[in-house]
């Protein structure tokens, strides 16, 4: 009976803190008339610079740091009955300026704008409705970026929210359920759900877990004495929100099971090597490694990802691969000697002088060098 009843007060805990979350999350009406409006990319034209609809998705890629691609869809909102903008796009670079454009039948010549956050490549909800310029009727909508986008960025859509509570929760819900695929960090730990929540389901159940106990202690005011009945309730009230969580991680480790198998069954090495996150590295690193002798030599990697490092070494193997696994530098030119072997991949800043076979990269240091492959952002050069 005692466990049946801290499970109930987790639970009422849970609750009031949704509650109390929504209190503070929702700009108006919790439960407004107004639904949500939505574009997809097929709703969406290009009104300047360059992209390609692909597959469902504006796919992005501009390596000028100066060039602006905008996106555009007419529009027919009450600015009133819509709080939040939010537009749907992973793969931008964190330095990329984001701006959301809108026109209104009130100024109809005047175009207005604000800046859209980056967040782990993806575009932050940007509150407007406490926008001076959201007023009236919206009659446009459109998605401004400047690059340099070194890697492609997929635009999918955009949504228009009233923001009411049902609203926040289902987004709260998909932010906190969303699947996590593994990674490179998947060994040490899995936050769980989306890269970026507005309220992580972990606050959640801590902030639970605190008001259930002060529901406890207030049911056994009287025997508030009895600290071995409070650490037993604490205990039992943590191990809820353990469990929880821990469901979330199953469910998100069996469909990654499924995705694996899926994605990897049936092929052979090489052919999951093809069909890895980092396909088009490999098939580089396949192309140098003809290029360089068959047995062990000294290779230095330069990138200026710490994951392509990491990647192009343990492709590299069995040479005698260098790599600063924390840190973007290179050793200094004093440390290498000629037949050593150099690759570099997507890394600014080296440079190469083909008249007088002389690479040079940070501080200044330059080292005698041939050229013996080129590839889209990458080189592989042999020191002399």
């Amino acid at each position: 009976m005692e466990t049946r009843k801290l499970v109930l007060l987790f639970v009422a805990g849970l609750a009031v803190t949704l509650a109390l979350y929504l209190a503070l999350a929702v700009p108006g009406d919790w439960f407004p008339s107004a639904k949500a409006r939505y574009w997809t990319a097929k709703d969406l034209r290009l009104a300047r610079g360059a992209a390609n609809l692909n597959d469902g998705e504006w796919v992005l890629q501009s390596p000028d740091a100066n060039a602006v691609i905008v996106l555009s869809g007419d529009a027919a909102l009450r600015s009133t009955d819509y709080r939040v903008m939010q537009w749907i796009a992973v793969g931008l670079p964190p330095g990329a300026e984001v701006q959301l454009l809108w026109r209104t039948d009130y100024e109809p010549a005047r175009l207005n704008s604000i800046r859209v956050p980056v967040e782990s490549g993806r575009l932050r909800p940007v509150v407007v409705d406490d926008n001076p310029a959201w007023i009236g009727r919206i009659t446009g909508i459109a998605l401004a970026v400047r690059g340099p986008l070194v890697q492609p960025v997929r635009i999918r859509g955009a949504i228009a929210k009233p923001m009411g509570a049902a609203e926040v929760l289902a987004d709260r819900w998909r932010e906190w359920f969303a699947f996590e695929g593994w990674s490179g960090t998947s060994i040490n730990t899995i936050v769980g759900g989306a890269d970026v929540q507005d309220f992580p389901l972990t606050w959640a159940v801590a902030f639970a877990i605190l008001i259930a106990l002060g529901f406890y202690a207030g049911l056994r005011w009287r025997s508030l004495r009895d600290r071995r009945g409070i650490v037993v309730a604490l205990v039992a009230l943590t191990l809820c929100g353990w469990l929880l969580l821990d469901a979330r991680w199953t469910a998100a480790l069996v469909r990654q099971s499924r995705e694996t198998a899926r994605f990897y069954g049936g092929k052979d090495i090489e052919q999951k090597h093809l069909a890895a996150e980092d396909a088009e590295l490999y098939q580089i690193v396949q192309r140098a490694k003809q290029t360089m002798p068959a047995t062990p030599v000294r290779l230095f990697v330069a990138a200026e990802a710490h994951y392509f490092r990491g990647r192009a070494a343990y492709h590299f193997y069995p040479h005698n691969v260098y790599f600063d696994a924390r840190n973007d530098r290179l050793p200094p030119a004093s440390a290498m000697r000629a037949g050593d072997w150099l690759f570099v991949y997507q890394r600014p800043g080296i440079q190469f002088d083909r008249s007088q076979n002389m690479l040079r990269w940070d501080d200044g240091q330059t080292h005698a060098a041939e050229v013996k492959m080129i590839a889209p952002g990458a080189a592989l050069f042999r020191l002399m």
